[in-house]
């Protein structure tokens, strides 16, 4: 079963490369960041090309949830004492521009857009709460704190942010795809440079962007220590209760909800990618319990690339690389952070300073706990004996019996039962 998004869109067609192509910036990835990215290089004048492995939106935007907020979890406290004040303030910045980017162009689109307060809730730890609004209160923002929500359990207390938003983001690319470069069953190969190698030839560039969720250059920025990948699951139900806003657990296994007009969209049961987690039976468990007239209307499952340190990675691919960009890690707030990257990538390419680049910059220290983390992770299947192995960098693969899939837990790349590649960063099937 697929995502309400993607069976409730018009999917628009684009033609696959013909012959070598040249260009200024080469946009490498289809989904969210890469059309943004297209989009504004486009009203900018700047020549483009996106290319896209197979059709646009087809990987990790058709399955998200939507919600357009500069509220990512209780993040802002863990900003200003990981970062200091000034980086939090861009961080907080970027992400109310791309509200508002999204508003703007929302206005004349026929996309569910819809202005919905968000919600970051706790089941026991008021505290953290109240630090996270000190925090936003240090940063200027008027959240409030509230202990009442109309969810069908008690909780400590929520952080809320008005005036958020939520919308169709398929519904949104058909109105802003129309009239892009864009060149669908293109995969690139191999990057030669800036010249990219594909499967109808070559794109030579001046300057390339990578938004391929994950970055499949293994050589530059250790990407493959710096990110893993998270799952989660999501169910539509009809006939279960309008909660009229968006809420999200402050833990990263809670539960999230949002109505699309008189569907209930029912997330969590999430785990680390190659490991076990509650995925869609926890979720049916819980509406079976809480809202048992409610009857399931569509389910899908969304992946999610985390950075070290709960901020995205978008920027110079490396300090070695001078024309190679890069999107990534966007830690389950995909559709706010690809607007954040198309307006941060686009300043860049041109030459321009961007009032953002410092909190993002992929460069940034790598000194984090969940480094060790991602460390053990790799040495661990590395050296697990197993017939098939994950032809990224060679870990052992778990075989995921709810999605009947073969998951990677180094770094998230996924294949069906006969080894097609589902998900990156793994460019190939399996072999044998």
């Amino acid at each position: 079963m697929g995502s309400l998004w993607e069976q409730t869109w018009e999917k628009p067609n684009f033609p696959a490369q013909d012959g070598d192509l040249s260009t200024d910036v080469l946009i490498i990835g289809g989904g969210m960041a890469g059309i943004l990215c297209a989009y504004r290089l486009h009203c900018a004048g700047v020549p483009y090309v996106l290319a896209e492995a197979e059709t646009i939106c087809g990987g990790i935007t058709k399955n998200t949830t939507a919600k357009l907020t500069s509220q990512h979890g209780l993040i802002y406290d863990k900003l200003i004492s990981r970062f200091g004040i000034q980086r939090a303030k861009q961080y907080l910045a970027a992400n109310q521009a791309a509200l508002q980017a999204y508003r703007t162009l929302c206005r004349d689109m026929d996309c569910g857009f819809e202005e919905k307060a968000a919600y970051v809730y706790a089941l026991d730890d008021r505290r953290k709460l109240q630090r996270e609004v000190n925090a936003l209160e240090k940063l200027g923002v008027p959240a409030e704190f509230t202990d009442e929500l109309p969810l069908p359990f008690p909780v400590a207390g929520a952080v809320k942010f008005p005036n958020q938003a939520q919308f169709h983001p398929l519904k949104f690319v058909s109105g802003l795809a129309k009239g892009l470069r864009i060149y669908e069953h293109t995969r690139v190969r191999e990057l030669i440079g800036t010249t990219a190698v594909t499967n109808h030839g070559r794109i030579r560039a001046k300057k390339v962007i990578v938004a391929t969720h994950f970055p499949f250059l293994n050589k530059h920025g250790s990407y493959f220590l710096k990110l893993y990948q998270h799952r989660s699951y999501v169910i539509a139900l009809q006939g279960a209760p309008d909660v009229d806003g968006m809420y999200v657990d402050a833990s990263r296994t809670g539960l999230s909800f949002r109505n699309c007009q008189n569907l209930l969209l029912l997330g969590g049961g999430g785990h680390r990618t190659g490991k076990k987690g509650g995925g869609w039976r926890e979720l049916r468990d819980f509406a079976r319990r809480h809202y048992p007239q409610a009857e399931e209307q569509y389910r899908w499952a969304a992946q999610d690339c985390m950075s070290l340190d709960g901020v995205p990675y978008i920027g110079p691919y490396s300090a070695s690389t001078p024309d190679l960009y890069v999107a990534a890690g966007f830690n389950k707030w995909g559709m706010t952070s690809s607007m954040v990257s198309a307006m941060l990538l686009s300043d860049l390419v041109q030459g321009k300073n961007s009032p953002y680049g410092e909190v993002f910059s992929p460069s940034r220290s790598i000194l984090r706990p969940q480094l060790a983390v991602n460390g053990f992770e790799a040495v661990v299947n590395l050296l697990t004996p197993t017939a098939k192995r994950c032809p990224h960098l060679g870990c052992a693969l778990k075989w995921n019996p709810v999605e009947h899939t073969w998951d990677c837990p180094c770094h998230g790349s996924r294949f069906t039962e006969d080894g097609k590649r589902l998900d990156g960063p793994a460019t190939g099937d399996l072999k044998g």
